[in-house]
């Protein structure tokens, strides 16, 4: 007699153990709905009675029961006989427990597939004995191995419908391994279990009707999967999701993924880069927490108080997440509308949301042949590599997973490829230091003034008409009653920046400085109106992170032969002869912004239609 594998009643205790989370793929109709139900019912995590009540609800319908129907939590569902959604069911083995996300092997419903992979730590993929590897079974196979879903076991469904025979199941086992391996998918340890969902062979026990079968069963294969790497010696990952006052507490709230956290822990948030210790942990109805682990939402409290917001990620100081606003990703498209360059989306990982613009499309995959076909574009469920553009730094590790929303809509998933765009976390240097809190709010500050503050970053090259459009909006705005004041490059250079000269490392520190004393003209109130070339984009978007929400790239666009034109220093003159060097549009390269708020093209437009669309812009976005 073979073991059925839940015979025992004695189950391993781990409580501190996050559940693994499962999701099942594969071709419509291949059986996973069923598959799910029998792993429910096979393992007692039913409520009494639950198969009894659908067994009637069938009867009364006039239709067969089918295991599916277990889990099928939609009319609509019943009524069409595919699932449309993903449906998240927990259930318990003997070695710990499980979160099984069902998802949808319809092309249709694909994108739910997407949210379920997306959280997966492994999978199980069903392929039907009799139809063998089909397309949805390649595209499922190949997401998972977008999104980075390393664990894997194969069933092969419906043996019964081809008499459990042998040659057959090798045959799909083999076109199953060929594929994987295609893909890159590691298939050393790979199980393939042959399975039938519906009479329940294979899944809690080895079936004496499969004699030439004498391995694990679905379950036992299961519970070979590594746990989830939530493990207290990793780097700490802390994932801030709120943000809450109570007393005189102001409590961080939010989850630790990876390492520990103990009270007196100088920790880093990112992508602000500011520090602070922890002061108490708090777990409700729990007290004198002095450290928390992997696996717990927690709430914090810090010794110094800091600006903190939704999405950050606490870390170690000595091992922080990346700090980035490119990379290069693997994803998996699902809008209606075709992905193309420059088209902008919101991008979510864990809780943080980044304003994002697709720069480039490098290459588009054709999942039946593995080949890269010639496009410009992804169209609805194309798998392709793109670099990807924040607005803003944001705070990554490599192969994190990730979502793309159009308005409030999946449009698509990927996985993150770190890559040399990467910029590394600043050193923090000073110690000891405790921010002064004002007893203004800004506020309060916008409310007296009428108006919102704010940035206004004027960039493009010397001689694009910068200054001349920065200083008249200036006066405009001041005879209108508004709080308003230039930084302008020249006049810093000569006081703040005069220690630093044009060479790359000056000129990203340059823009550092400003971009500092920008926002806190913006804290007290005033617009701001930038005049500097800034010609990288990196420290125009160091300058965005600082308070993306108060800052506006202007791009003030004229050609290089226009601005040598208008050059009155003869400053263009010069660096062609050499004798000025790192000049930028001559010996020095400007990066055109590629998502500005504002584009004006003094090329074509008189300093008067100039300044009328910048004052449009203000009245706009900063006029109460």
């Amino acid at each position: 007699m073979k073991k059925n594998y839940m015979d025992s009643n004695i189950r391993i205790q781990l409580d501190t153990k996050p559940p693994l989370r499962i999701v099942i793929v594969g071709h419509v109709d291949h059986g996973k709905s069923s598959l799910v139900g029998r792993l429910l019912n096979d393992t007692c995590s039913l409520p009494e009675g639950k198969v009894e009540q659908i067994k009637k609800a069938c009867e009364k319908r006039g239709m067969p029961f089918e295991w599916a129907f277990v889990m099928d939590a939609l009319k609509t569902e019943r009524d069409q006989g595919i699932t449309i959604d993903v449906s998240q069911i927990h259930f318990k083995t003997l070695i710990r427990d499980y979160v099984l996300l069902d998802a949808p092997g319809h092309k249709e419903f694909i994108k739910n597939m997407v949210t379920g992979a997306a959280s997966a730590d492994a999978a199980i993929l069903v392929v039907d004995a009799k139809k063998g590897v089909q397309e949805q079974t390649k595209r499922h196979g190949y997401l998972l191995n977008v999104l980075g879903v390393k664990q894997v076991v194969v069933v092969v469904n419906k043996m019964d419908l081809i008499d459990f025979n042998q040659k057959i199941f090798d045959k799909v086992t083999k076109d199953v391994i060929n594929y994987l391996d295609s893909i890159k998918v590691n298939t050393d340890n790979l199980k393939v279990i042959p399975i039938s969902a519906k009479d329940g062979i294979n899944i809690n026990k080895i079936s004496e009707k499969i004699s030439w079968y004498n391995q694990q069963s679905t379950l036992e294969a299961l519970d070979q999967f590594e746990d989830r790497k939530l493990k207290d010696d990793l780097p700490l990952r802390f994932i801030v999701q709120d943000i809450y006052k109570f007393d005189e507490r102001r409590i961080i709230a939010g989850k630790v993924l990876a390492g520990q956290i103990k009270i007196g822990d100088e920790v880093l948030f990112s992508p602000s880069n500011k520090t602070s210790r922890i002061k108490t942990i708090e777990i409700w109805n729990k007290d004198n927490i002095n450290n928390i682990g992997a696996g717990y939402s927690v709430g914090l409290t810090l010794s110094e108080q800091i600006f903190v917001k939704r999405g950050d990620i606490v870390s170690d100081i000595e091992d922080s997440p990346i700090l980035t606003n490119t990379f290069r990703a693997n994803i998996f498209w699902l809008g209606k509308n075709e992905l193309k360059v420059g088209c902008k989306y919101k991008l979510k990982i864990h809780t943080a949301e980044y304003q994002i613009e697709i720069e480039k499309i490098e290459k588009v995959l054709d999942v039946e042949s593995l080949e890269s076909a010639k496009k410009n574009f992804l169209g609805k469920n194309d798998i392709g590599e793109v670099i990807i553009r924040s607005r803003s730094l944001m705070a990554i590790d490599p192969n994190e997973r990730f979502v793309i929303q159009e308005e409030y809509s999946i449009v698509g998933g990927g996985l993150v490829k770190a890559d040399d765009s990467i910029i590394p976390a600043k050193t923090i240097k000073s110690q000891n230091l405790k921010k002064v809190d004002h007893n203004i709010s800004l506020q309060d500050r916008e409310k007296i003034n009428n108006h919102k503050s704010g940035i206004l970053w004027l960039t493009g090259l010397s001689s694009a008409g910068k200054s001349t459009l920065a200083i008249a909006l200036e006066k405009l705005l001041f005879e209108k009653g508004m709080q308003t004041y230039v930084l302008d490059g020249d006049n810093l250079r000569h006081g703040l920046c005069s220690d630093l000269g044009f060479s790359g490392e000056d000129r990203k520190e340059n823009i550092r400085r400003v971009g500092e004393v920008a926002h806190l003209f913006a804290d007290a109130g005033f617009i701001v109106i930038a005049s500097f070339i800034s010609p990288y984009k990196i420290d125009r978007e160091i300058v965005r992170n600082i308070n993306a929400d108060k800052f506006h790239e202007v791009y003030i666009k004229a050609d290089l032969e226009a601005c040598i034109r208008r050059d009155v220093k003869g400053l263009y003159k010069k660096a062609r002869s050499g004798e000025i060097e790192n000049f930028t549009g001559i010996s020095a390269p400007y990066e055109t912004p590629s998502s500005s708020d504002l584009i004006i093209d003094t090329g074509k437009l008189s300093i008067e239609q100039s300044i009328e669309l910048l004052l449009e812009y203000v009245k706009k976005n900063f006029i109460l």
